[in-house]
């Protein structure tokens, strides 16, 4: 389907980047704004602006019915939703769907599949995408968690399964410690996410963070475009990015492509996406997660 029309359902650079490579492709844009960025930068440039509500992102940004009112209104065909925001809320795609619109990004299904931790894992598992050592489902009571713990092997990483950004994950060193960490991250998780499921990995030291892109069609085709390392952190947070990454071979970049195309493909992936993978000190790599949107790093590039 080629579209006349779409409308970017969020603010700033990354609105700003959408709406000048829709203009070099003919399309024309509408623009979303709150009350506070009336006079933005992305109203002004887009070739129509629709007010959908106050400030707080609550009340605009992130209220489902209004941007799709606003997409009705002006005959936009499709709706790019960026990144934050709604770009990762199955809801939002769903609702997009049902009113006859097109969603510039993956199915709801897929944000389903990848936006849950342990559910990513078990769609990787399928395909024998190799995984850090620990659990694959979430784990509630205590004594059992103790115990796979053991099994697994001290340091261990406690994860929340609906987590990111570091928030519902504690390195636990010793087993002495394993309650109260269990039990700080499950409340984090809770309040962060409203769900408090976590899993249980091995704990990696030293390990080397590298992503790799994807890109999806909806014949079902799909390609990995190498890679980006983003080993230097600080609290779970990318600081600098790298590609191509210094320590990957030939052989292991390729492999690890050929493995982001098959975690793509077990959410049966459409558009642009983000496998993650960590790298020990011997170069095994583990599958960690899929951001099922385009990656922020974008507008930096």
């Amino acid at each position: 389907m080629k579209f006349t029309k779409i409308l970017i359902a969020n603010r700033g650079e990354i609105s700003l980047r959408i709406m000048r490579s829709a203009r070099e492709m003919g399309i024309k844009t509408v623009a979303v704004y709150s009350e506070a960025d009336r006079n933005a930068l992305h109203v002004r440039y887009a070739d129509e602006a629709i007010l959908i509500g106050p400030a707080p992102s609550q009340q605009s940004y992130l209220v489902i019915d209004k941007i799709i009112d606003a997409a009705l209104k002006t005959g936009a065909q499709a709706i790019h939703p960026g990144y934050g925001f709604l770009s990762e809320n199955p809801a939002f795609a769903r609702a997009v769907k049902e009113k006859g619109l097109v969603l510039i990004g993956p199915s709801p299904e897929s944000m389903e599949i990848m936006g849950s931790k342990l559910a990513a894992k078990a769609a990787a598992k399928k395909y024998d995408i190799p995984l850090v050592p620990g659990t694959d489902y979430a784990i509630s009571d205590v004594a059992e968690a103790r115990k796979v713990a053991k099994e697994v092997g001290f340091p261990i990483l406690i994860k929340a399964s609906a987590g990111g950004g570091g928030k519902g994950m504690r390195i636990v060193e010793h087993e002495d410690q394993f309650d109260e960490m269990l039990e700080r991250a499950v409340s984090e998780a809770t309040s962060s996410f409203g769900d408090g499921s976590v899993f249980i990995e091995r704990y990696v030291g030293s390990p080397r963070h590298i992503e790799i892109q994807v890109l999806g069609d909806q014949q079902g085709n799909i390609v990995y475009l190498f890679e980006r390392e983003c080993s230097i952190q600080r609290r779970h947070q990318k600081v600098i990015e790298e590609a191509p990454s210094s320590v990957l071979t030939p052989a292991i970049r390729e492999e690890m492509g050929k493995c982001a195309v098959l975690v793509a493909k077990a959410a049966n992936y459409v558009g642009a996406g983000t496998v993650e993978f960590l790298l020990d000190e011997n170069k095994n790599f583990y599958f960690l997660e899929m951001n099922t949107r385009l990656q922020v790093e974008h507008h930096r590039n």
